[in-house]
């Protein structure tokens, strides 16, 4: 019988969903491995990814920090959730099987929220790169740098919460972990929820990580992330009736509403109907500025079949990227 001693639990562990990423997987585990701070561990959750994420991971596994789990499909949100299970230490920060962690980003992390226990989340800057147009930071310099931010904060864009950000176990558990029934907003819907739960968000104004953005149709993803972000603040207004967070809630939930109306106009005009759906985006033009859209508006009043060629045309040269400044402005 064994009687060595437990291992004690490390001090932070950090979680690496992969799908659809084992190409890129072994830079985001180069940087981890690169920690100034060291005593963490790593999950690697294949969640029956497309691509080989095994073999990606293999040559990382000699690495008695890094363990690896294989589950069927289940989106983002289920696999974050089962990675947790599955860890030990009392912080967990997350770390895309795209992104980087910088070398100071897990010491930087540890160091606040062991400082500060009145902190749910800890935050930083972050490089953007990848299928952009030029690099850029999450937080930019004509934004909010305070060191703390409220729900209020969050809510009103006074205040960023990076994707890769850490906060703790005991409140992760006790929210319930990642809403699995949200596709998208996933992470806005954590940072809500913990924040909801208590305690504030503390932003370390430096850069800790690199967030790569992949090319993909920003248009196929756009209305779910509307449709995700009412859905937030539906639970911010059940949870705060009559508060300053629910009313500012209440006028963001419209804003998303009247966008996803134009976003299903638009979708529908693409795909032909130069009647109904038409007219539906024409009641949305105040929400249209740019003098193209008044000189297009008045050549689809005589030229109506002109306006899904020209629409989806448009979709084409814009649906790039999805950045995750915009992902936090829909917040």
């Amino acid at each position: 019988m064994d009687s060595s001693p437990a291992q004690p639990a490390p001090r932070i562990a950090v979680i690496v969903p992969a799908y659809g990423v084992a190409h890129l997987l072994g830079e985001a585990l180069d940087s981890l491995q690169a920690q100034s701070f060291t005593d963490w561990e790593a999950i690697v959750i294949d969640d029956g990814a497309p691509d080989d994420v095994a073999a990606a991971v293999a040559p990382y596994l000699r690495d008695s920090r890094i363990r690896f789990l294989q589950t069927p499909n289940g989106g983002v949100a289920t696999a974050r959730n089962r990675a947790i299970a599955a860890a030990r230490a009392p912080l967990i920060a997350l770390l895309d099987g795209d992104d980087l962690f910088r070398p100071a980003y897990l010491g930087a992390m540890v160091a606040v929220m062991e400082a500060d226990t009145a902190a749910s989340i800890a935050t930083c800057n972050a490089r953007v790169f990848g299928a952009v147009s030029s690099e850029s930071e999450v937080v930019g310099p004509e934004q909010n740098r305070s060191a703390t931010g409220s729900l209020l904060d969050l809510l009103g864009g006074r205040f960023n919460i990076y994707i890769g950000s850490t906060f703790r176990r005991a409140d992760f558990e006790a929210i319930g972990g990642f809403d699995t029934t949200m596709t998208h907003a996933e992470d806005l819907d954590l940072w809500v929820r913990l924040l909801l739960n208590g305690g504030h968000a503390h932003y370390l104004d430096a850069l800790l990580g690199d967030y790569r953005v992949r090319a993909v149709s920003a248009s196929r993803s756009l209305l779910k992330m509307i449709r995700g972000n009412i859905r937030v603040y539906d639970k911010v207004i059940a949870a705060r009736p009559g508060s300053e967070e629910s009313a500012l809630a209440s006028t963001l939930r419209a804003r998303e509403e009247e966008r996803a109306e134009v976003e299903e106009a638009l979708a529908a005009v693409i795909a032909g109907d130069t009647g109904d759906a038409l007219k539906a985006l024409r009641a949305h033009r105040h929400q249209m500025r740019n003098p193209v859209w008044s000189l297009a508006f008045g050549l689809w009043a005589f030229f109506p079949r002109l306006a899904p060629p020209m629409l989806a045309w448009r979709q084409n040269r814009h649906a790039t990227t999805v950045t995750p400044q915009a992902e936090f402005r829909a917040g």
